[in-house]
């Protein structure tokens, strides 16, 4: 499956199938144990990709790509940066309009579209949390190969990696059971996405920062860098 068609059934799954789960989920109301653990996993995994970028972010453009219902966002506008927030799902980015404080009015541009679209312009720094796991190592390559050009300092994003836990878990559907369930997954790793990027003749490197594991949620940070020209 290309991305196209992936990118079009993670907006089905999101928009159509799992706005209530993704709402409950990023907000403060109680959930089940499994979902507590994706929860707790989920927000280590937004500090420590935050942490990656200068705490003070004033006169930077940020794309957070896949912003969902918003919490990076709000975090990275927080830190004075001006920020370009875009999902696929516009039912997440209505939820993170009408979560975000009104004090950060004009800070964040809300959209809804694909996250690549080369009309968003030219960014200081990219995070891109959870939102490029579904897709095959050539085809992160590829976006990223594309994006690079635009991005003056770092993009960092999350892959899942290939563990027996995280492949017996995919297997079992218990991430997401019954309807809420999400798009598979592609368990991978930095190496193969930088040997995919190097036999498309990209320049720049994917450095692995830390894997999170929260129970039912893990996930790898990391960060490309050296696209730019």
């Amino acid at each position: 499956m290309d991305y196209t068609a992936t990118r079009d059934r993670v907006e089905d799954y999101f928009d159509r199938s799992a706005t209530k789960v993704w709402e409950r989920l990023t907000s403060d109301a109680p959930v089940s144990g499994i979902r507590a653990t994706v929860r707790a996993g989920r927000d280590r995994m937004r500090r420590l990709m935050l942490d990656q970028l200068p705490q003070d972010l004033s006169g930077c453009r940020v794309l957070d790509a896949g912003c969902g219902t918003g919490a990076a966002a709000v975090e990275l506008a927080n830190r004075g940066a001006d920020v370009v927030a875009i999902d696929i799902s516009p039912a997440l980015v209505k939820i993170g309009q009408d979560r975000a404080p009104r004090t950060l009015k004009g800070t964040i541009d809300w959209r809804s579209g694909d996250m690549f679209d080369a009309g968003l312009g030219h960014f200081d720094h990219v995070i891109a949390m959870d939102s490029m796991i579904y897709y095959t190592s050539p085809d992160v390559a590829r976006q990223l190969a594309a994006i690079g050009p635009r991005v003056s300092g770092k993009f960092v994003f999350t892959l899942p990696p290939r563990t027996p836990l995280l492949m017996a878990m995919f297997g079992a559907g218990k991430l997401f059971p019954r309807a809420d369930r999400s798009p598979q997954m592609v368990p991978q790793n930095g190496r193969a996405v930088e040997k995919a990027l190097r036999q498309q003749n990209t320049q720049g490197r994917v450095t692995e920062i830390e894997r999170i594991k929260s129970s039912f949620y893990i996930s790898t940070a990391l960060v490309f860098e050296g696209g730019a020209v």
